[in-house]
Formats: structure tokens, sequence, C-alpha cells
């Protein structure tokens, strides 16, 4: 089953820290957010492997905006 990975807030990607096709673990830094001049670090909410990235870096995202999957 796929789980989207939904930015926390409006921010500026700054580093995207996976690929699609990269197994990742629960809790790892998939992509870093910059918002209200801090870095926000946005983590796996499940384990499993990266199947599309929707973002890339220097994009302004919305706060709920669809950063990636994983399957």
């Amino acid at each position: 089953m796929a789980e989207s990975v939904m930015a926390p807030m409006v921010g500026k990607v700054l580093d995207i820290q996976c690929e699609v096709g990269q197994q990742v673990a629960e809790d790892d830094v998939l992509l870093m957010l910059e918002a209200m001049k801090m870095e926000i670090p946005v983590v796996a909410p499940v384990a499993g492997t990266v199947k599309q990235i929707d973002v890339a870096v220097g994009d302004m995202i919305e706060a709920d905006a669809q950063l990636m999957v994983i399957e």
C-alpha cells in the first residue's frame, strides 16, 4: 500500500536526500525544507521503497502538498 509524504508547512525544498527506488526506514530523513529561516527535516512516515518524488530542489511548496510516495 502506498503512503504519501506530505509537507508539514509552507516552505522551499533545500535538499532531497533520497531517490526513486531507494529503500527507506521509518523516520529516515527524506528531504529538507526551509521555512521561517529554519531547516526542517521531512522524515519517512513508514518503511518502504520511494516510488515517486513530486518536488525538486528550489520548489516552493504549500502546506499539505504531496512531496513523494513510499510503497
